[in-house]
């Protein structure tokens, strides 16, 4: 009988050199590796994030990230296991591998406390709806900043943001997320783990393939609103952004900013905005459905109270995906 298994050593090096091809970024295989270890280093991820197996002996025949995160429901918080990377070895498929290893997480996650189950599906909803996920909607947005009336960036003073505004941006984040009937609990700890990750996926990649930009609009010494945007071959992706002033002037400001330093250049800005959110400097261009489809499966009456859940219920950054 298969045996449900913390990946590590061996085991942990079979899944990075099996799911390379499919998760590589376009990193080596050596700083794919890097990629993982660096992220459980962080605060968040040595407690929160992990990966287990089913093996039979050695042999691994499937796999998947876990992820011990809070929610925010109807204003109750609420334990979440977040699954990822769901992989079989080509060998293994057809034999029901995964759904027992997923059917084994959640029993896990419920014996640890959680009462809901979130992941992101690539290859559509109709796999994890067979077992008991819901799809929850969720839009990516093409966004067009308009230029400044005058010629340059904004009058405004916007730095490179850093480790001392991750409490400011904790405090924007609760502020805009509280009208929201579902939105992840994000500690100084988790926004600095989303950060690090795209800044490793950056930085261990090849030279100018990717570029992470983390700025901030600071009055006084705080900061007061905030973008963090990746660059991917020419494409701007919003990781996420925030404003003091539900407005998001400031937010907006700052994009402009960042285009200001290359006028020739005009990207299309994709990223998901929560409903209500919509800095005036940007509009939205088009506006469709995401690739990863947005699941969730209640693991508690408590949360089966709250589902189903429509898009204007949840705030989710692109920087949250798993």
């Amino acid at each position: 009988m298969a045996d449900l298994a913390i990946a590590e050593g061996p085991i942990l090096r079979a899944i990075l050199n099996a799911t390379y091809d499919i998760w590589g970024e376009g990193l080596t295989p050596r700083a794919y590796d890097r990629y993982y270890s660096a992220q459980r280093a962080t605060p968040w991820g040595s407690r929160s994030l992990e990966r287990l197996a089913l093996v039979d002996g050695t042999e691994v025949l499937a796999s998947a990230k876990h992820y011990s995160l809070t929610a925010v429901v109807d204003g109750q918080r609420l334990r979440v296991a977040g699954l990822g990377a769901v992989f079989t070895p080509p060998p293994h498929r057809g034999r029901g591998h995964a759904r027992d290893l997923v059917t084994r997480l959640l029993d896990r996650a419920v014996t640890q406390g959680a009462e809901l189950a979130l992941l992101f599906s690539e290859i559509g909803a109709d796999y994890y709806a067979r077992l008991g996920f819901e799809p929850v909607p969720t839009m990516l947005k093409s966004l067009a900043v308009v230029s400044p009336t005058r010629e340059g960036a904004p009058a405004m003073l916007v730095r490179a943001g850093d480790e001392r505004d991750l409490p400011a941006i904790v405090a924007i984040g609760e502020s805009r997320a509280a009208p929201f009937r579902f939105h992840l609990d994000r500690d100084r700890n988790f926004v600095h783990y989303a950060l690090a990750k795209k800044r490793l996926l950056a930085g261990l990649g090849p030279p100018g393939l990717r570029e992470m930009h983390f700025f901030v609009a600071e009055e006084g010494v705080s900061a007061v609103a905030y973008v963090m945007l990746t660059v991917h071959r020419g494409d701007w992706v919003l990781e996420e952004c925030g404003d003091r002033d539900p407005a998001g002037a400031r937010a907006g400001g700052i994009l402009q900013a960042l285009l200001a330093r290359d006028r020739s250049n005009r990207p299309v800005v994709r990223g998901w905005l929560p409903a209500g959110f919509l800095p005036p400097q940007i509009t939205v261009t088009d506006d469709r459905p995401t690739a990863d489809v947005m699941m969730v499966r209640a693991l508690s009456d408590r949360a089966k109270r709250a589902l189903p859940l429509c898009a204007d219920d949840v705030l989710y950054w692109h920087s949250d995906l798993f």
